[in-house]
C-alpha cells in the first residue's frame, strides 16, 4: 500500500499515476535497459517528433540512462541501441550514483570534511582584512 501512495504523490519514486495512464493511453514500449528503465515511444510533439520518455524501475534520475539510450531520447539518432548493437566507446565510463552527501562523496585536501591536516600555506597568499 505505501508503493501506491509514493507513486500517487511523488514523481520522483518512478512515475505517478498521471504518467503511467499517459503511457498506457499513448506510449509504445521501445525497450529496456540494463537499469531496468523502460523506454517509451508516442504522440507528435509540437516540433513533428515523436514524443519520447523514460519510465525508470526506482528512484527517477536522469544520469541513469545508459549512453545508448542518451543519444536515442534526446533525438541524436532514430535507432534504439538495442536494434544497432550498440557499443560503448572506451571513454564512456559506467554509471555511478552522485555521491555527493555520502562516505564516498570526493573531499578534497583542505576542506574540514578531509581527514587529515590543512596543507600548509607557502606565503603567497595574503588573506583579506577590513584594514587594508
Amino acid at each position: 500500500m505505501a508503493s501506491f501512495w509514493k507513486q500517487f504523490f511523488t514523481w520522483w519514486n518512478g512515475s505517478t499515476i498521471g504518467t503511467c495512464f499517459f503511457t498506457w493511453r499513448k506510449g509504445k514500449r521501445i525497450g529496456e535497459d540494463q537499469f531496468g528503465n523502460i523506454y517509451y515511444e508516442g504522440s507528435i510533439d509540437k516540433d513533428h517528433n515523436l514524443r519520447r520518455w523514460v519510465i525508470y524501475k526506482n528512484y527517477s534520475e536522469a544520469s541513469m540512462i545508459p549512453p545508448g539510450w542518451h543519444g536515442w531520447i534526446h533525438y541524436r539518432t532514430d535507432t534504439p541501441p538495442f536494434k544497432e548493437n550498440y557499443q560503448p566507446h572506451e571513454w564512456e565510463e559506467l554509471y555511478q550514483p552522485n555521491l555527493t552527501g555520502s562516505d564516498a562523496a570526493y573531499k578534497p585536501k583542505g576542506s574540514i570534511t578531509h581527514h587529515g591536516k590543512r596543507p600548509y600555506v607557502t606565503g603567497d597568499y595574503n588573506a583579506w582584512s577590513p584594514e587594508n
